[in-house]
C-alpha cells in the first residue's frame, strides 16, 4: 500500500524546496518515489501543491482525493482546505502556523481559521493536526526546515530517518542560508 503525501502553500513559501526535500531523502533512503507538483497562481500568492506517493503500488504521481496519509501546509489556511479535501481517516497534518490571508480576508468577506479551529475541523476529517512555529525566524522561508524537523522528529513518513532528511538540506539550501535552516530543522527533530 503506497503512503501518500499531500503538500501544500502559498506561493513563494518554498512548497517546491519542501517536496523535493522530502522525495530526495525517501529516495536515498531506497524507497520507490514518485512525485509530481501543481503550481497554479503561485508567482501571484496563489495555492502551491505538490504530491509526493512512496511505495511499490504508487503507480500515478497524483494523490487520490481523501487519500493522503500526511498533509503538509507551510500556513494554517492551506492546512484545512489539504485536509478537507485529501486527508483520509487516521492521517495527519503537520503545518507551519502563521497566516497568509487571502484577500477575501482581508476585505472582511470571510474568517480565517485560527489553530484550535484547524485542530477541531481535522479532528472531524478523522485525523490528527499538529504544528510548530518559529517567531524570531530570520526568513520565512525556512519554514520548510522547521516542518521538517517535524516530519523527523515524529516519524512521520515510514522509512525516512532525520539524518537522511538533513544530509539533503545540506545539499540543497544554499550555503548562505544553510547553518539557520539546520539549526531551525534540528530543533524540532
Amino acid at each position: 500500500m503506497a503512503f501518500n503525501i499531500y503538500l501544500c502553500g502559498v506561493g513563494g513559501q518554498g512548497i517546491g524546496v519542501l517536496a523535493a526535500a522530502l522525495a530526495q531523502a525517501a529516495s536515498r533512503a531506497g524507497l520507490e518515489v514518485i512525485a509530481c507538483d501543481t503550481h497554479g497562481l503561485a508567482q501571484r500568492g496563489g495555492v502551491v501543491s505538490s504530491h509526493i506517493r512512496i511505495g511499490a503500488d504508487a503507480l500515478t504521481p497524483l494523490v487520490p482525493e481523501g487519500g493522503a496519509d500526511l498533509v503538509i501546509a507551510l500556513e494554517r489556511l492551506e492546512a484545512l482546505r489539504g485536509a478537507a479535501q485529501y486527508l483520509k481517516k487516521g492521517g495527519k497534518v503537520l503545518y507551519y502556523n502563521t497566516a497568509y490571508q487571502p484577500v477575501g480576508v482581508r476585505r472582511g468577506e470571510g474568517a480565517y481559521p485560527s489553530e484550535e479551529e484547524v485542530r477541531l475541523a481535522v479532528q472531524g476529517f478523522g485525523g490528527e493536526a499538529l504544528n510548530v512555529n518559529y517567531p524570531d525566524m530570520a526568513d520565512p522561508r525556512m519554514q520548510n526546515s522547521a516542518l521538517l524537523g517535524l516530519v523527523a522528529s515524529l516519524g512521520a513518513v515510514p522509512g525516512l530517518r532525520a539524518e537522511i532528511i538533513e544530509e539533503v538540506l545540506k545539499e540543497i539550501v544554499p550555503p548562505a542560508v544553510l547553518d539557520e535552516n539546520l539549526r531551525i530543522f534540528r530543533a524540532a527533530v
